[in-house]
């Protein structure tokens, strides 16, 4: 699949979920919802790598170990996926501290759990100006104009 941007591969991302959660509903173990997901974008002929490893680095590089992310998609969009009543802090703090670690740029956190699909876009600056709080903040409004059509009704 041709796409030029990173928010053009978000938006996959994004219609290929609501596209799972219309489908499958929430109910399901995290599993079978990451399945889904990486199944239909390999059919759409990206690039998903399943509880990929990617390791963790301290400021001056040394490898501290390593965690595996649901997903990784063309080799710089970590997906975060979660089945739960409701995203919380220790989820955004999840994916934030996985795009630092990892030196990874964009991440999509997604929760299948809930009756309505959620589905944020989280950005972490290589501009050490920014505070931390900022970086949680940086939500691209690559889609603000039609952000209720993420949601699933």
């Amino acid at each position: 699949m041709e796409w030029k941007t990173i928010n053009e591969l978000c938006d996959v991302i994004r219609k290929t979920s609501l596209d799972i959660h219309q489908y499958h509903r929430s109910g399901h173990l995290e599993k079978i919802y990451e399945n889904a997901l990486a199944h239909r974008l390999r059919k759409l002929r990206l690039d998903v790598k399943q509880q990929h490893q990617l390791m963790v680095h301290d400021e001056d590089g040394e490898e501290l170990g390593e965690y595996f992310a649901d997903l990784f998609v063309e080799g710089q969009l970590i997906v975060e996926l979660k089945a739960c009543q409701a995203t919380n802090n220790e989820h955004v703090a999840q994916i934030l501290g996985y795009l630092r670690s990892a030196g990874v740029v964009h991440g999509l956190l997604i929760n299948f759990g809930a009756s309505r699909l959620y589905i944020k876009k989280y950005i972490l600056s290589k501009n050490p100006a920014l505070k931390s709080q900022t970086i949680k903040s940086l939500f691209l409004g690559f889609c603000a104009a039609c952000a209720s059509s993420w949601l699933y009704r």
